[in-house]
């Protein structure tokens, strides 16, 4: 079961999408703490554990996934179906999105305030 949670995991799209904006974000934050030579909100133990959460709630919502089988494609918009080419929206690919319209925000907000 744990691999087929981890498989799932590997393969999801959204999934990959969160971890690669959480990655981004904090590499941003990290040089946005250099610059203002203090820890911020992406860098200190308050975005470390914000980012973990997240990891750790997609991979609980996983498991929810695998043991029911909810479909929230309807919540998604038609242009968000089409980009990430997905015929089925699970608890952990809809909070995964949320996740990442959070961290794309925090990216953007780290890149202007590097400068």
């Amino acid at each position: 079961m744990i691999e087929k949670i981890f498989v799932e995991l590997a393969t999801s799209v959204v999934i990959e999408m969160v971890v690669l904006a959480i990655i981004m974000d904090t590499i941003f934050g990290i040089i946005r703490a250099i610059k203002e030579r203090s820890f911020n909100s992406s860098v200190g133990i308050d975005g470390a554990i914000r980012k973990i959460s997240m990891f750790i709630s997609l991979i609980g919502l996983q498991i929810a996934d695998l043991i029911m089988h909810i479909n929230l494609i309807g919540f998604v918009p038609e242009e968000v179906r089409q980009f990430i080419r997905i015929d089925t929206i699970g608890l952990a690919e809809f909070f995964g999105l949320i996740y990442f319209s959070y961290e794309v925000v925090s990216v953007l907000k780290n890149m202007t305030l590097c400068g």
